[in-house]
């Protein structure tokens, strides 16, 4: 894994031990790896072509140091001949920004990567080994290291599943919040529905109370006329044309006089179910009331639909629905029961 090669790397380790480490130990983590370049230190780096995860043969090795000893006697005596001298080989490269040494231009390269250093010159001081002291003490670093981050991630982890839960509880109340008002809206709505229903009743039983008793005190005077008629203390005028002939009828008039340029209708169903209501101009006919019905109940037909009124009572025929709401009298408001 990436990771586990930049941290042996970054420890000192030669860049081709810790590929062949890597790949011998299966990439099983950075700790299998460290076991592998330490029991190997002394033992030459083979062909990585030619090594199979996990088994990190010994035999091949062996083989592979015996070539690269005569190798490297070969060009020690080419390099003798050519001279004659022995020349001066750098044993490392040092960073001439920090003063560290590597042992090798792969380290260097990822110091470079890492600190953004490019100054670097070689050195003829010598990397010692580590020893087993150092080992130990460089491998305890590491595995301190590698708990502090496991401890560092596990807290940042918790930080952010608490303020994920946060968010999300923060969430849940503000759409409970939301719900609830809307709700609070609604009854407030249906409530101040309800008050204009029952004022526009009240309104209605109290113009039908009114005209009952203006009905009563008109029924009152023609009797009490009469009577006076019959007694002969009264002679019998006949009205003159375009007068009115009764108290009702001069109620009824003034009532019919009025401008009412809007009519509200509390329409009862007889099939049950709520009431509807609706507000139609004066001016509209009864057989538009009946066109509302029949588009609010699939049970009413616009031909068939009938309308009565309780006070006062009266049923209205199919001739009366090509009346105006206003010539049928039911200006201001009133109250209907339609039968399909």
């Amino acid at each position: 894994m990436a990771g586990d090669k930049d941290t042996l790397l970054s420890m000192g380790f030669d860049p081709a031990r810790v590929e062949w480490a890597l790949k011998a130990t299966g990439n099983r983590g950075l700790q299998p790896a460290m076991d592998h370049i330490l029991a190997h230190e002394s033992e030459i780096v083979p062909d990585l072509g030619g090594v199979s995860e996990q088994s990190g043969s010994r035999s091949a090795a062996m083989d592979v140091d015996e070539d690269d000893e005569d190798a490297e006697a070969l060009r020690g005596l080419v390099k003798g001949a050519g001279t004659g001298v022995d020349d001066v080989e750098a044993k490392s490269i040092k960073c001439s920004e920090c003063g560290k040494i590597f042992k090798n231009t792969a380290l260097a390269n990822f110091h470079a990567e890492k600190s953004g250093h490019d100054q670097f010159e070689e050195s003829t001081e010598e990397i010692k080994p580590l020893t087993e002291e150092e080992k130990q003490q460089k491998l305890l670093e590491l595995r301190e290291k590698m708990a502090a981050k496991r401890a560092t991630k596990s807290v940042e982890e918790a930080k952010e599943h608490k303020a994920n839960e946060a968010l999300r509880r923060k969430a849940g109340k503000d759409m409970h919040k939301i719900k609830e008002e809307l709700q609070q809206k609604e009854l407030i709505k249906e409530a101040e529905a309800k008050r204009r229903e029952k004022k526009e009743e009240a309104k209605a039983r109290a113009a039908v109370k009114a005209q009952i008793e203006a009905d009563k005190k008109a029924r009152a005077e023609k009797t009490a006329r009469e009577k006076a008629i019959r007694d002969g203390q009264l002679v019998e005028a006949t009205p003159a044309a375009g007068t009115s002939q009764t108290p009702a009828a001069m109620a009824a008039a003034a009532t019919a006089g009025k401008d009412f340029k809007e009519t509200r209708l509390q329409i009862r169903l007889s099939t049950g179910g709520q009431p509807l209501t609706t507000t139609l101009p004066s001016e509209a006919t009864l057989r538009e009331v009946a066109e509302f019905v029949a588009g609010q109940s699939l049970s009413f037909n616009v031909d068939s639909v009938s309308f009565a009124q309780h006070f006062p009572r009266k049923t209205f025929t199919q001739a009366d629905l090509s009346k105006s709401l206003r010539d049928l009298g039911l200006t201001p408001s009133a109250v209907l029961i339609a039968s399909p």
